[in-house]
């Protein structure tokens, strides 16, 4: 009798595993982005094409999708849009609006440029938010703060919560455990997310180094979904010890759940440099892009290998086995890149030619 139980758990445990590995086997990598005018895009990545087309109800058409984040799920998909004065949240299989956050209200105009998140368990969202107070003959500007929503609030959420914190907000992070939430303005600073206490900084602004200056950044793609690690490319003067002072470019990367951050300047800066993605399976290769595709070496400061583009792109995210680059941002086409040797397998395209601009390139598995 007992050999029987024993047998029989050892069957369910088999079977369990059997399913655990199914839908693994199952699961894949999908692009999420938003496009001019108004339209959030599903693709697959692994058979280049746009899968779901959403309209995002409601907004300016005069311009463009911003800054764009999907729930961990891979469910919803959060985008800036209308000015930057609303955020919506786009059920990815119905296509349905299923939150909304009028940032704007009479009196005040609120932009949000570009930093957004959602926290690990998919229950909150933070945007960074500017107000302005218009008034008759002149203009107010407030202080800026964080909106922490509740992503179950619907279509009339108000922030349950205002984080107070500096202007020029780019980024906004989570850490895997959602203990820190991580705001990069003068300097990258640790958040606590319940309060909005600082608990920690990475200095920028007063990074100090004898012989460098003060590093210059572009941080507004947040594609560090896959590796656990932002990452972005600055440019930082150096002066020699013969006195000649010249200007590096290398990447700064910050370990999302150790909170450790490693850089390397790789040349001296020879070519513009946007976005950066670290790769999730060779953890010492980051890809930046703009006009040029780089490869370096974060840990040790070489440069790889570089490719020229048929034309500008602004954002750079990678697989989850680490085999394939796709890049995205500027026109109406996603590029997809063997990580090893730089050379293009194919492109994506978006449907009615809309451009993508300066939103967002996310990696979900589904």
């Amino acid at each position: 009798m007992n050999d029987h139980k024993t047998l029989q758990a050892l069957l369910g445990f088999v079977c369990l595993g059997l399913a655990l590995l199914s839908q693994s086997a199952v699961a894949k990598d999908y692009l999420v982005t938003a496009a001019r005018p108004n339209l959030v895009i599903v693709a697959d990545a692994a058979e280049r094409k746009v899968v779901k087309t959403f309209h995002i109800p409601n907004t300016s058409m005069g311009n463009s999708p911003g800054a764009l984040a999907v729930s961990k799920d891979g469910k919803v998909a959060y985008v800036i849009h209308n000015r930057w004065e609303t955020v919506s949240g786009i059920d990815l299989e119905t296509g349905k609006e299923v939150f909304r956050a009028e940032l704007s209200s009479p009196g005040i105009r609120a932009k949000a440029p570009y930093a957004i998140d959602v926290s690990p368990d998919g229950k909150e969202l933070v945007v960074f938010v500017n107000p302005t107070q218009m008034l008759p003959g002149e203009y107010h500007v407030q202080d800026s703060y964080v909106a922490v929503y509740d992503t179950a609030s619907g279509l009339k959420a108000e922030p349950v919560r205002k984080l107070q914190v500096p202007r020029r907000v780019t980024t906004l992070i989570y850490s895997p455990d959602a203990s820190r939430l991580y705001a990069f303005s003068w300097e990258m600073l640790v958040l606590d997310p319940k309060t909005g206490k600082q608990i920690g900084e990475h200095p920028w602004r007063s990074w100090k180094r004898p012989g460098y200056g003060e590093p210059d950044t572009l941080a507004i793609w947040p594609q560090f979904e896959q590796s656990g690690e932002y990452a972005t490319p600055y440019y930082i003067n150096h002066t020699g010890a013969d006195g000649k002072t010249v200007q590096k470019a290398g990447v700064w990367a910050l370990d999302l759940a150790k909170d450790t951050v490693r850089f390397h300047e790789f040349e001296d800066a020879s070519v513009v440099l946007f976005s950066t993605a670290i790769n999730p399976v060779r953890r010492n290769e980051a890809y930046t892009v703009y006009t040029q595709l780089t490869k370096t070496d974060v840990d040790t400061g070489k440069l790889i290998k570089r490719i020229d583009l048929d034309h500008t792109y602004y954002n750079v995210n990678v697989s989850t086995d680490g085999k394939e680059l796709y890049i995205g941002g500027t026109v109406d086409d996603i590029a997809v890149y063997d990580s090893e040797t730089l050379e293009q397998k194919g492109k994506i395209m978006i449907p009615g030619g809309g451009d993508q601009v300066l939103t967002s390139l996310r990696v979900v598995q589904r």
